[in-house]
């Protein structure tokens, strides 16, 4: 992974990954706050409604206690005829006021005519007077739109005692009624009031939307069933109370619900959902417990807060549902703030790592490029150096490094140069004396001979000889090297006439190229010396050449003894850089002046002017003779390698 990756990964891991961990982090306990503040809220909220829908039912509860208190409903079930009493009105319900003034008339005419009666005509006056306050009471409340009595006295004719007239809606007749669950219900309440909901039993309380209590009328005295009340309350207060509560809090994305323990909506304060089941409308089971509970939940698809709270004393449960979306809108806003924050901060942590951190990769970038340069064998390649701070004074340094490295370069190859010349000189220092040594040699045997021709043609070519070889430079063309070769040849044929004869087959175009002075001359010498030592035959040596498009090979071969495996172990093959050819060294041996000192310094010699791809290959095999490759480059004088 290179450094603009790994920045790159840093970034997101230092800071792009904690800075999403931090805000998922703060979104998540941001709401969790916000539900758990509306949930109290909302629990002090749904404890002051149940408290005020609570006041409502119970005040309606105090109206029939009043009833029962003042013995206005036994009065009404005690006589032998309930329709005649003062209670009942024939008249409408829209009508009874007038009902009631006219009866209240009737009934002053009545205590009037029974004033002189004593102590009984006082308590009827007063048995009147509270049947006309209970009716007023029951005709002026603004919820109560039906009552009605079940006679349980069995020698009346009338089970049923109306206390308002209503059109269309016949009560259940009291032998059904007592086979209804409700009945026995009420029974067991022995005098406490029983509530129903709209829609829960349409049989017993019709199909308009109010809520009916129904409870027992006991005889005060004796505390026997007389008879059962049954209320039945209008839904309109509890409408005005939600929508009062509505305009005071503004929760126009609330809505409430009365349920019964089974979850069956009686009261909707929207109007829509009587009737229902709420858990069909919800994902989760509906938690209905004592006291107060909240949750989240889908309502409609809609994510919702689901609050509900028990009524005391009564069979409901409120249920308040708040959408979550109108809950959390503020936050959201907040939270879209937050976030604008944030996404500028990333960006801008993009823009810093795009821009810097690029600047940074970018500088270092260059610098390797430049050092691959250098790798590749480029010197003097430089760093462009821009700014002032780090990465400038990097570039700077590499800079002079380089130059270091160049001028030490230069210092090594003047040496090197200067060293290549001393060992050119020592090379052809050894050379020379050897050449001579053996030819004056030859020349003293012949004048010891008294062979005077032979001394001097033998001298005549000593002075070919030796005017190329002090003549003051280091490459001469094949055709002088083969001159100096012919004389050296013919001066060696002078000594050993009946052991060699020679040839020399080199093409006339290769005559221009150069060569380094006395290349071929130790090579033939060695094949004199080692080739033909204890051979009876008459030894040959043959001296050719050919070319392609880049190099010479020049070919030295002699039919002598040869070498054995061992002895060509002498010579080490050093491989060479660019190919894989091979250039011979004389190892280190005893006596290396008489054996191989002249064909190592041949190859020495073009390994140091040529380099490694050129050289002396040496093939050979015991009584097979040997076949020497002397391989140089092919350029004329003038030109460059």
């Amino acid at each position: 992974m290179n450094l603009r990756y790994k920045l790159f990964s840093g970034f997101v891991l230092l800071i792009i990954i904690p800075l999403f961990f931090f805000a998922t982090t703060t979104f998540l306990i941001t709401f969790h706050l916000l539900e758990k503040k509306y949930s109290e809220q909302a629990e002090f909220s749904m404890r002051a409604i149940g408290q005020s829908l609570t006041y409502i039912f119970d005040e309606i509860n105090i109206v029939t206690d009043s009833g029962i208190a003042n013995d206005v409903f036994k009065q009404a079930l005690s006589s032998p005829d309930p329709s005649s009493q003062e209670l009942i009105s024939s008249n409408n319900a829209s009508s009874d006021k007038e009902a009631g003034s006219e009866q209240g008339e009737g009934n002053g005419k009545v205590d009037e005519s029974k004033a002189g009666e004593g102590d009984e005509g006082i308590d009827y006056i007063r048995q009147i007077e509270r049947q006309q306050n209970f009716r007023k009471l029951l005709f002026n409340h603004p919820t109560i739109s039906y009552a009605f009595l079940y006679n349980l006295r069995g020698f009346s004719d009338s089970e049923i005692v109306r206390i308002f007239t209503k059109e269309g809606f016949n009560e259940m007749p009291l032998s059904q009624f007592k086979e209804h669950p409700v009945y026995k219900e009420v029974m067991e309440l022995k005098g406490q009031p029983l509530w129903i909901g709209p829609n829960e039993y349409p049989e017993i309380t019709g199909t308009e939307p109010v809520f009916t209590q129904i409870r027992t009328v006991k005889n005060l005295t004796t505390l026997k069933n007389i008879g059962i009340s049954v209320v039945q309350m209008k839904t309109w207060e509890l409408d005005t109370f939600f929508n009062k509560f509505y305009t005071a809090n503004e929760n126009e994305n609330t809505r409430f619900f009365i349920v019964n323990d089974q979850g069956f909506i009686i009261y909707d304060n929207k109007k829509s959902h009587t009737g229902q089941t709420l858990q069909d409308m919800m994902t989760k089971p509906l938690k209905l417990t004592k006291g107060y509970y909240s949750y989240k939940d889908k309502f409609n698809v809609d994510q919702s807060i689901v609050s509900t709270y028990e009524m005391p004393n009564y069979n409901w449960h409120l249920v308040s549902i708040r959408d979550w979306n109108s809950l959390s809108n503020e936050m959201v806003d907040y939270i879209r703030w937050v976030s604008i924050v944030i996404a500028v901060c990333i960006l801008g942590a993009f823009m810093f790592n795009m821009l810097f951190m690029n600047r940074i990769t970018n500088s270092i970038g260059r610098i390797v490029r430049f050092m691959r340069k250098v790798e590749d064998g480029d010197l003097h390649t430089r760093v462009i150096v821009e700014g002032t701070d780090e990465l400038a004074t990097l570039s700077k340094g590499y800079n002079r490094l380089m130059d270091r490295v160049n001028d030490l370069i230069d210092q090594v190859k003047q040496e090197q140069k200067q060293k290549t010349a001393a060992e050119m000189r020592v090379l052809q220092a050894q050379i020379k004396p050897h050449f001579l040594f053996n030819t004056l040699e030859s020349i003293n045997v012949l004048a010891i001979q008294n062979q005077g021709r032979k001394v001097s043609q033998m001298v005549y070519r000593l002075g070919n000889i030796l005017r190329i070889s002090i003549q003051d430079k280091e490459e001469i063309t094949i055709r002088q090297e083969l001159e100096y070769l012919r004389s050296y040849l013919e001066i060696q044929k002078f000594r050993f006439d009946e052991v060699f004869n020679f040839e020399i087959d080199v093409p006339d175009d290769l005559m221009q190229y150069m060569i380094q002075k006395l290349t071929l001359q130790p090579l033939v010498e060695n094949c004199i010396q080692h080739a033909f030592d204890g051979t009876t035959e008459m030894g040959w040596i043959r001296i050719s050449a050919h070319s392609d498009a880049e190099r010479i090979y020049l070919i030295v071969e002699d039919n002598g003894v040869g070498m054995s495996n061992e002895q060509l172990q002498r010579f080490v093959y050093m491989e060479t850089d660019e190919s894989n050819n091979l250039v011979p060294q004389l190892q280190e041996t005893m006596n290396v002046e008489r054996r191989g000192l002249g064909v190592r310094s041949v190859a020495d010699r073009i390994r140091i002017q040529h380099g490694p791809r050129y050289g002396l290959y040496v093939c050979s095999a015991s009584g097979k003779g040997t076949i020497i490759q002397c391989t140089i480059p092919k350029y004329e004088q003038g030109e460059n390698l």
